[in-house]
């Protein structure tokens, strides 16, 4: 049996790890930080108390339960000793065969050490339940002051980071307000506290359709979030934001969506790695430079592709392909059969503005909004939740809140701070 280590449990190793299941010529062992499973594009819903974390997350070992080829490893990635080729993680040392990396990425601070400290990223669910925790602490202190500055500045929130992410979640905690606030705060000042969603670009949603950025803008600024384009977030010190513009705004609370950068792969040759610290891969995403170690999702960069000569975008949809197809191409190796050169197939792009509001864009040019676009879009976020029962959950979960506007899952649970660790 061929020795196969995946780094990363995410979209691309978890296709993968599971269409090589079924293939006995294989050992394979998941490595990954955590000892779940979880969907990162509901990691906002998570962090506004809308759903339960364990809607969206599931353990490795119970998904590969029956699976006699499958292992999981729980730890993170030290070095990839090539020569050897034995992958050292901070639990010790893994030989292969062929090693696949699939860790993703990390946020992005562009070296601010300010922002780093203080603001809140959106990676997860650690992350999401830090924010989630400081939302409701902030509220809770908001309401025992009797100074209407400081109050001001515990219910204002600034997103940084217009994407699909910052839209998002600017949109859910809007509903949180309107819906929200004057029941479980009646006291609280009306009128005090804003959300603002700041980005350096002149639209949001960048990489979709002008239609679609036209609609998330208006959908936002008609629930009262407060859009400021062309600028930048330069620095948080001493509760302020400060913007490029010369402009501040007192808050408590700062959401980091404003960009991403791969995992570090200690031990590849350094003439692969590329912007963005992601990794340069063949048609087959054979790490450049080797010949048994591959990379998938968004942690690589592809320009075989003949519709993304500049890379792919890093979306869930081109992880998921990457690593059903290379599934197929390490069966082939061992077969001494050609391999299949990777073409993302495009299935289009959306984003959830608010409730009853999203965005499609398909990929031949057409465009859907509103509610039937709203509906498509909690269609397509069910279907790759891990677990039936999950599914049925997250289900349940979304027509309870989405009826009463006041799910029941504001709990505050553990201490209010990020995630030491990526």
């Amino acid at each position: 049996m061929k020795k196969i280590i995946i780094v990363g449990g995410g979209f691309a190793g978890t296709n993968l790890a599971n269409k090589l299941a079924k293939n006995k010529n294989f050992d394979i062992t998941l490595v990954d930080i955590n000892n779940y499973n979880f969907f990162p594009p509901l990691i906002y819903q998570v962090a506004t108390a809308f759903i339960e974390p364990s809607n969206i997350s599931y353990p490795f070992r119970k998904m590969f339960q029956g699976k006699e080829n499958v292992e999981f490893h729980l730890g993170s990635l030290v070095m990839i000793h090539q020569q050897a080729n034995i992958v050292e993680t901070d639990k010790g040392y893994l030989k292969y065969d062929y090693l696949v990396l699939a860790m993703g990425t990390e946020t992005n601070f562009f070296g601010n050490k300010n922002i780093e400290a203080k603001a809140f990223p959106m990676k997860n669910i650690n992350d999401a339940a830090a924010l989630r925790n400081h939302i409701l602490l902030s509220l809770e202190k908001a309401t025992i002051t009797s100074d209407i500055e400081e109050e001001k500045k515990l219910r204002n929130i600034v997103i940084a980071g217009g994407g699909a992410t910052g839209v998002e979640v600017a949109g859910m905690l809007s509903d949180m307000s309107r819906n929200i606030m004057s029941k479980d705060y009646p006291h609280l000042v009306q009128g005090v506290g804003k959300i603002y969603l700041i980005d350096g670009s002149n639209a949001l949603l960048g990489p979709m359709s002008q239609k679609a950025q036209q609609e998330a803008l208006k959908v936002l600024k008609g629930r009262g979030v407060d859009v400021i384009l062309n600028t930048l977030v330069n620095d948080y010190n001493n509760d302020i934001v400060t913007l490029g513009n010369n402009e501040s705004i007192p808050t408590a609370t700062l959401i980091w969506a404003s960009g991403v950068i791969a995992r570090q792969a200690p031990g590849l040759p350094e003439s692969s790695i590329t912007r963005g610290r992601r990794i340069m891969v063949d048609e087959y995403n054979r790490v450049s430079g080797t010949e048994n170690i591959f990379a998938l999702g968004d942690q690589c960069f592809q320009t075989s592709d003949k519709n993304y000569p500049n890379g792919h975008p890093q979306l869930a949809q081109i992880a998921i392909q990457q690593g059903v197809l290379l599934a197929d191409n390490l069966i082939r190796l061992e077969e001494k059969r050609a391999l299949k050169p990777f073409s993302y197939h495009n299935k289009g792009s959306m984003a959830a503005i608010a409730k009853f509001k999203s965005v499609v864009d398909f990929p031949k040019g057409g465009f859907m909004k509103g509610f039937m676009a709203w509906l498509t879009w909690l269609f397509i976020h069910l279907i790759p939740i891990a677990g039936s029962r999950n599914k049925f959950k997250l289900a349940t979960n979304w027509v309870v809140s989405f009826m009463t506007d006041d799910p029941t899952l504001r709990l505050i649970l553990g201490a209010e701070k990020k995630d030491p660790t990526p």
